[in-house]
């Protein structure tokens, strides 16, 4: 038996820079740093390969962190109430610290377990709040104002030292094949660990982001443009205190600026600070009401699309062989690199839901595999938003014919994607079956448009509003707005005090959307 430790449990905060939970329990004596992999969580049907290589190579660097600093983190598989048994048997555990997580409904029953083992074993469990979501919140009266002030705190250093804990074996970072994790080749993903995370924010606020505001919207310029902190943040390899406070640093240094020689960077960084906003803005949805994971937002949408479906149209989106050139060369695209501007991710997910008819559930657990950047609290309210189930938002049906020429004018990103489509025309690019050379192409090397996008969007448009008709639909849609509604279009995202927008800033918010929370 050792001292007592102070069990610091890693969850999605891979990180020890402004990493108050380390931090606090490092004051308080031994700490003992651990990550559980979990291989039931990873056998969800909203996690995937790729997205265990980003954290694998986040948790190498984080272990390397750890041990310059006196103690490496000690990796082991299983459940963690079992990891905590044994780690409880060989050493008095003081207490357990984490940050609070806003995950899917499978991590929250485990939290549930973890909570219990803790009370039956008469250890404290300290769960510190890491961003601008507020647990147990009773309004969202104010919320934008907290948020500010939250992210406006402090940076929270490192320790400078931990205690050794020789006893316990770091253990090994196990592959995905160890876990049994089916093979998800993305030649072009990401790359994990905290060096390529500051690398990404530094050369988005420095170089890449001028072009922020106008070129988000296209995936052939967005992905250069937008500052793919995504997968950074959904995993806590930055803070998102770190990502604001450096944003508005930005924000201050191109203020001292003349005006030409600032160009379109502030607009650029006011957008960009925005969406940092929104992305806990939408987590806090998942965070009030876990169950719109699993059940549309506004129960009148149940049962609106068929609970089974159609599994020609499913699986033809999935591998990106709809038939709509703009729309498979986004599903392809995506498969190769992990990320979609938020635009397409939005056109995608709405060609499922009211072209394809399909309910959101199954493309939603598609998409949230592909993505490299998954995150619960992010992902499921905008795929309800997409579909057109919160009952609040406006019902956007995205034309993919039209999409495509105003995102993909020159036909680059198509081309690139759907290689099938060479012979035809830039004219026809987008709706080959328009062309008359079509018969040498459709039903032979790229199929046939798989519904009348037209006809089958003015269908869906019908069907959604036909239930947004009568006073009980809009007084329970009144209660999610309440509930759930943001109680500003936006803030200055400066550090400094809250304002409310105009109508300008509105259409300047509405700019933003097009990236989503902090792509």
């Amino acid at each position: 038996m050792g001292s007592s430790v102070n069990i610091v449990w890693f969850k999605r905060d891979l990180r020890i820079e402004d990493h108050r939970a380390l931090a606090e329990a490092a004051r308080r004596g031994p700490v003992l740093p651990i990550f559980v992999v979990e291989p039931d969580l990873w056998a969800q049907p909203d996690m995937s390969g790729r997205q265990w290589d980003f954290v694998r190579e986040t948790l190498a660097g984080l272990q390397e962190a750890l041990a310059r600093l006196g103690q490496p983190l000690i990796v082991r598989t299983g459940a963690v109430t079992d990891v905590l048994d044994t780690l409880s048997q060989s050493t008095p555990v003081t207490a357990l610290w984490s940050h609070e997580e806003t995950g899917n409904a499978w991590t929250y029953r485990r939290d549930v377990r973890v909570a219990d083992w803790c009370r039956s074993h008469g250890i404290v469990w300290r769960e510190i709040r890491q961003n601008g979501v507020i647990r147990r919140i009773a309004s969202r009266n104010g919320w934008a104002g907290k948020w500010d002030r939250f992210m406006a705190e402090p940076l929270i250093p490192a320790p400078a030292a931990l205690r050794p804990l020789p006893a316990f074996d770091p253990g090994a970072i196990p592959t995905g094949r160890e876990l049994g994790l089916k093979s998800d080749h993305c030649p072009q993903r990401q790359t994990g660990g905290r060096g390529a995370a500051l690398e990404t924010l530094t050369g988005f606020l420095a170089e890449r982001g001028e072009t922020y505001r106008s070129a988000m919207s296209s995936p052939v310029t967005g992905a250069h443009a937008c500052s793919r902190l995504s997968p950074h943040l959904a995993w806590g390899v930055v803070s998102m205190r770190e990502v604001a406070q450096a944003t508005w640093a930005r924000q201050r240094a191109l203020k001292a600026l003349p005006r030409e020689e600032a160009g379109t960077w502030r607009g650029a960084m006011t957008s960009f600070s925005g969406r940092l906003h929104w992305r806990d803005h939408f987590t806090q949805k998942l965070e009030d009401e876990p169950g719109l994971e699993h059940a549309p937002l506004h129960p009148a949408y149940a049962g609106l699309r068929p609970a089974e479906p159609n599994e020609v149209r499913l699986a033809a989106w999935r591998a990106g062989e709809t038939g709509l050139p703009f729309v498979d060369a986004c599903m392809r695209s995506l498969a190769a690199t992990g990320w979609l501007n938020f635009r397409m991710r939005a056109m995608v997910m709405a060609v499922a839901s009211y072209h394809l008819w399909l309910d959101w559930r199954k493309p939603g657990e598609h998409l949230a595999r592909r993505f490299t950047d998954y995150d619960a609290g992010i992902h499921w309210p905008q795929v309800q938003m997409q579909s057109g189930t919160t009952g609040i938002n406006t019902v956007r049906i995205y034309n993919p014919v039209k999409q495509g020429h105003d995102q993909d004018p020159d036909g680059v990103f198509v081309r690139r994607w759907v290689p099938e489509l060479a012979a035809v025309p830039d004219r026809f690019l987008q709706q080959p079956w328009a062309w008359d050379g079509a018969v040498g192409v459709l039903g032979k090397t790229y199929p046939h448009p798989i519904v009348d996008h037209l006809a089958a969007a003015k269908e869906a448009r019908q069907k959604v509003w036909a239930v947004r008709r009568g006073p009980a639909f809009r007084d329970r849609a009144a209660r999610i707005q309440d509930k759930h509604g943001s109680r500003k279009s936006g803030m200055p995202m400066t550090g400094g005090k809250a304002k409310t927008w105009g109508k300008k800033d509105r259409k300047q918010l509405s700019l933003a959307l097009d990236e989503g929370p902090g792509g």
